[in-house]
C-alpha cells in the first residue's frame, strides 16, 4: 500500500499535495512544543528578574504580565495533547501558529511596538508552520501575522500610545514573514519528495527481496548460504528436501558430519570447490562451494544437486551423442545393405541355382532384412517427430486398437483381451506416439508372454487420479538384474532382439507426460502406462 494512504498524514486541508509521514510530524510537533514553553518561560523570567537596563514590560507591564503567563499556561496545558496524541495532528499545529501569533503580537505591544524586536519571533512560528503544516496554510498564516504587526502598527498610531514612527519597518516583516513561508515550504516540499523517493525505493528493495526469496525457495537445486562461523543463514526447500531435513538447521554440523568435513576441506584448498556427500540413508547428493562477498561480509554459498539426476542428464547427454553418430552410421550401413539384399534377391531367382545355394540366399536375405529393422529403429531414435497431443477417449480407442491386433494375427483367435474397469476414461496424448507404444508392448508380449498359456489382457482403468494401461501377459516376468537396465538402448535378452522397442517407449511417454514402468500385478508380468488426464488438463487451442 502507498506511504501516502496509510503512514502521511495531510496538515493543510487546502492542499493535498502536502504530506507528511506520521512519526516525523509528530517528532517536528513535539520539538516545536519545547520551543514554545522555552520562550513562554524566558518572558515571564525576563519580567520577574528584570533582567537589562530596561525591561520588556516597559510600555504596559500588566498587560506584559497577564500575557506572559497565559502564553506559559497555555503551553503546558497542551503537554499532554501532544505526548499522548490526545488531538489531531492538524487542529493542534493549527492552534500552536495561531497563538503565538495571538500572544506574540500582544507581547510585542506591551513591550513598546515593532522596534522592540519581539515580533522577529514571529519568523520563527512563521517557519515552523511551512514545516509543520506546509501549503496554502502556511502562506495564509504569514498573512495573518502581518496582519497582526500592522493592526498593532496602526493601534499605536490611532491611540499616541508611544511613538510608532516605525510603519515601515513593519512592511518589511510582514514580506519577510511571506519570504520565510515560501522558503520553509519549499524546503517542506523538498524534505517530502525525498521522504517520499525514500520510501518508493525501500518498497522496490522489499518486493525485489520477497520475489528473490521466492525464487531461491522454488529453485529446483539446493541452495544454502553459511557464514564463515558455519551457520545457515538461508536454505531453500530444495535444500532441505535433498538433505533429507525436516526443520532448518542452524549450524552446518546439524546437516551432516561429512558436509561439514568437505566445507572445512573447501577452505583450506578453494580450488576443491565439489564434493559428493553421502547422507544417512545412504543416498548421495553433490554439493558445490563459492565464496560470496555482501557489504564486506564473507559468505559461503552451497549448491546441492541431486546425483541421480546429474547421471541421469549425463546421460541423455551421451545418448544424444550416441543417437546423432548411430543414425549418421545406419545412413551410412543402409546403401550396402540395399545393394547386398538386391544382389541375394537376383541370385535366388538364378534357374540353375542348387538347393544349397538357395538356402545360402534365404539366410542372406533373413538377416539383411532383421539388419534393416535395426536400422529402423536406429533412425526412428534420430527424427522423433514433437508429440502432438490430444484428447482421446481411451474405451472406444482401445476398442479399435485390440480389434486391429487380433485381426493382425489371425491364426489364433482372440489372443488380445480389453478390460476396461471405468464406463470413461479420457487421456492427453498423442494417437500415433500411444499406437507406438503399445505396439511394442503387445509385441514383447506375444514374443515373451507365453500367449499359448493365455490371452494377453489390455486392462485401462485409473490410478491416482490417472487414466492407466495395463499391458499383462503369462510369462515368467523379468528377474531382478533385468530390471536395472530395462530400459536401456540395445539391452535384450533375445538374440534377435534390437533392444531398443522398450526404450522408445520409455521416451515417447515421457514426451507425452506419461509414465511407463513394470512391476508384477496379481501375480503377473504386467508393463503399466500411466497417462495425463485430460479432464484436468487446460487444453490450449
Amino acid at each position: 500500500m502507498p506511504p501516502n494512504q496509510v503512514d502521511t498524514i495531510y496538515p493543510c486541508p487546502f492542499s493535498k499535495g502536502y504530506g507528511i509521514p506520521i512519526r516525523q510530524a509528530w517528532l517536528l510537533l513535539k520539538i516545536f512544543f519545547i520551543y514554545r514553553f522555552i520562550s513562554a518561560s524566558l518572558f515571564v523570567m525576563l519580567f520577574f528578574f528584570r533582567f537589562g537596563p530596561r525591561g520588556l514590560d516597559a510600555h504596559d507591564a500588566q498587560l506584559y504580565q497577564f500575557t506572559s503567563l497565559a502564553y506559559l499556561g497555555i503551553s503546558l496545558l497542551n503537554a499532554p495533547f501532544i505526548f499522548r496524541r490526545l488531538a489531531s495532528y492538524n487542529r493542534l499545529a493549527q492552534l500552536f501558529i495561531f497563538t503565538d501569533i495571538v500572544f506574540i503580537t500582544v507581547l510585542m505591544h506591551a513591550s513598546g511596538g515593532v522596534t522592540s524586536g519581539v515580533g522577529g519571533l514571529l519568523a520563527i512560528s512563521i517557519a515552523a508552520a511551512g514545516l509543520l503544516i506546509g501549503g496554502r496554510c502556511a502562506l495564509l498564516f504569514a498573512a495573518l501575522a502581518s496582519l497582526a504587526v500592522l493592526a498593532e502598527e496602526v493601534y499605536d498610531m490611532q491611540t499616541h500610545a508611544f511613538n510608532a514612527n516605525s510603519l515601515n519597518y513593519s512592511g518589511l516583516l510582514g514580506i519577510t514573514f511571506f519570504a520565510i513561508a515560501l522558503i520553509s515550504l519549499i524546503l517542506a516540499q523538498r524534505v517530502e519528495q525525498s521522504t517520499s523517493l525514500a520510501q518508493r525505493h525501500a518498497q522496490t528493495i522489499v518486493r525485489l527481496e520477497e520475489l528473490n526469496r521466492y525464487i531461491i525457495q522454488h529453485l529446483q537445486s539446493g541452495i544454502m548460504i553459511v557464514d564463515a562461523q558455519q551457520f545457515i543463514v538461508l536454505s531453500n526447500y530444495s535444500a532441505l528436501r535433498l538433505l533429507g531435513v525436516g526443520a532448518s538447521p542452524t549450524h552446518l554440523a546439524d546437516v551432516s558430519d561429512m558436509l561439514q568435513q568437505a566445507f572445512l576441506l573447501w577452505n583450506e584448498n578453494p580450488e576443491q570447490d565439489f564434493a559428493i556427500i553421502q547422507l544417512a540413508d545412504g543416498e548421495e547428493i553433490q554439493v558445490r562451494f563459492s565464496l560470496l562477498l555482501v557489504e564486506n561480509e564473507r559468505l559461503h554459498m552451497l549448491l546441492f544437486e541431486d546425483i541421480s539426476l546429474y547421471n541421469q542428464r549425463l546421460q541423455q547427454s551421451k545418448l544424444a551423442s550416441l543417437g546423432r553418430l548411430t543414425a549418421s552410421i545406419a545412413h551410412e550401413i543402409r546403401n550396402p545393405l540395399s545393394a547386398i539384399s538386391h544382389a541375394g534377391q537376383l541370385l535366388s531367382e538364378a534357374a540353375e541355382l542348387k538347393p544349397e545355394d538357395l538356402r545360402l540366399t534365404r539366410i542372406i536375405q533373413t538377416h539383411c532384412q532383421r539388419v534393416n529393422s535395426i536400422i529402423e529403429d536406429i533412425l526412428k531414435l534420430s527424427r522423433r517427430n514433437p508429440s502432438q497431443k490430444q484428447k482421446v477417449v481411451l474405451n472406444q480407442w482401445l476398442a479399435a486398437y485390440v480389434q486391429e491386433q487380433n485381426l493382425c494375427h489371425a491364426g489364433s483367435e482372440q489372443i488380445f483381451d480389453l478390460v476396461c474397469e471405468q464406463a470413461e476414461l479420457n487421456a492427453y496424448i498423442d494417437p500415433g506416439h500411444l499406437k507406438q507404444i503399445l505396439d511394442n508392448l503387445c509385441a514383447n508380449a506375444l514374443k515373451y508372454g507365453k500367449p499359448e498359456s493365455g490371452g494377453i489382457k489390455l486392462a485401462a482403468g485409473m490410478e491416482n487420479g490417472q487414466p492407466c494401461i495395463r499391458v499383462i501377459d503369462n510369462g515368467p516376468g523379468i528377474d531382478n538384474e533385468g530390471l536395472q537396465h530395462l530400459f536401456e538402448p540395445f539391452f535384450t535378452t533375445s538374440r534377435q532382439g534390437t533392444g531398443l522397442g522398450l526404450y522408445i517407449s520409455k521416451e515417447l511417454a515421457e514426451l507425452n507426460q506419461a509414465e511407463l514402468s513394470y512391476a508384477k500385478y496379481r501375480n503377473k508380468s504386467c508393463f503399466s502406462l500411466l497417462l495425463s488426464n485430460a479432464d484436468n488438463v487446460v487444453i490450449e487451442i
